[in-house]
């Protein structure tokens, strides 16, 4: 109840802050069709409502995508932007964008021919294709940390494509890749909305229905095996919905950096279970508060700048990843 609360009340402050400061009383007459300034009403229907939805879908989505690879591969460190998901759907946002420029002979523009649904497409498929690439490594690796490396290493491979082809690419849209980078929830419209909200509303539903293969995935293989579980079956479909969830948020907001890593810590520590019953719902909360007041920090409340999302994001989670590997390194000098 606290939580909702909560999230209700960064939800309605996320709305009155920017540019131009709408207050709570106004805020109601706006919702209730009682408003006089019909500019603050544009500026609400149009910028300020699609740009708070866009963080609760945001906070959820990449949280639960981040608690997902913890499971999956049973490491505390693991997470989209870790792991180089993030990256593989910031290279499928790349082709996409930057498909109108000829490379090597070959011209496609997707943009114009796909819409909302191809810059999904391709954001997914680059996830995908990283996160498989990374399992695949880790079948054959028993170290977790070894795992991390691999998957920085996608990273890094997946950064160089980008390179190659904003340096082929029209400086116009190098501008606007490069903005994409920065992370942002206020570039996505009602009719973007209408794509990804019903996406990540369908992948985090589906991850509420495996939370019993995952407890079952967190006490190791055999005894997944024993009580019932494909493991294989169960691991394919995790892929598809961490791909799906990074991919679509990546695809919309640009990359969201550190989120999927700390939130779920910080979900145990606060409602103390590993219980992903209980964990799915209280990453998707603490995601959800997370990612409002990063937004609202965003803001820089009082003044007409806007910080990189991605930056902020950055600065909550980078200690709280710190945090993290400083207390396993105590944990293991114990012993």
């Amino acid at each position: 109840m606290i939580g909702i609360c909560l999230i209700i009340g960064l939800f309605l402050l996320d709305l009155s802050l920017g540019s131009v400061k709408i207050s709570i009383e106004e805020l109601l007459n706006i919702i209730s069709g009682n408003s006089a300034k019909k500019s603050w009403e544009y500026i609400f229907f149009n910028f300020r409502l699609p740009k708070a939805i866009t963080a609760i879908l945001t906070g959820a989505g990449i949280s639960v995508a981040g608690l997902q690879m913890q499971t999956l591969f049973k490491n505390p460190l693991a997470g989209p932007s870790v792991l180089g998901i993030s990256h593989g759907a910031s290279l499928g946002v790349a082709v996409f964008v930057l498909s109108s420029t000829t490379l090597f002979g070959i011209t496609a523009n997707f943009q114009e021919t796909l819409g909302s649904w191809g810059l999904i497409l391709f954001a997914i498929t680059g996830s995908f294709l990283v996160l498989l690439s990374v399992l695949f490594a880790s079948a054959r690796i028993s170290d977790g940390v070894t795992v991390l490396i691999v998957g920085l290493m996608f990273g890094f491979i997946t950064g160089a494509v980008v390179s190659i082809l904003q340096y082929f690419s029209d400086p116009e849209l190098i501008q606007n890749f490069l903005v994409w980078t920065f992370g942002s929830l206020s570039g996505v419209a009602w009719s973007q909305l209408q794509v990804m909200g019903p996406v990540i509303a369908l992948m985090l539903l589906t991850s509420l229905l495996y939370s019993k293969q995952m407890n079952a995935l967190l006490l190791g293989e055999n005894y997944a095996t024993g009580v019932g579980v494909n493991v294989s079956r169960t691991r394919i479909k995790l892929i598809l919905t961490t791909s799906i969830l990074a991919g679509t948020i990546t695809a919309f907001t640009g990359p969201i950096a550190f989120i999927g890593v700390a939130v779920p810590h910080l979900a145990r520590l606060l409602f103390h279970t590993s219980n992903h019953k209980v964990l799915i719902p209280a990453t998707m909360m603490c995601g959800i508060v997370i990612m409002l007041v990063c937004d609202i920090i965003s803001q820089v409340p009082g003044n007409h700048t806007t910080l990189p999302l991605n930056s902020v994001t950055a600065l909550f989670g980078a200690p709280v990843i710190l945090a993290i590997i400083i207390k396993n390194k105590k944990m293991k000098g114990a012993f």
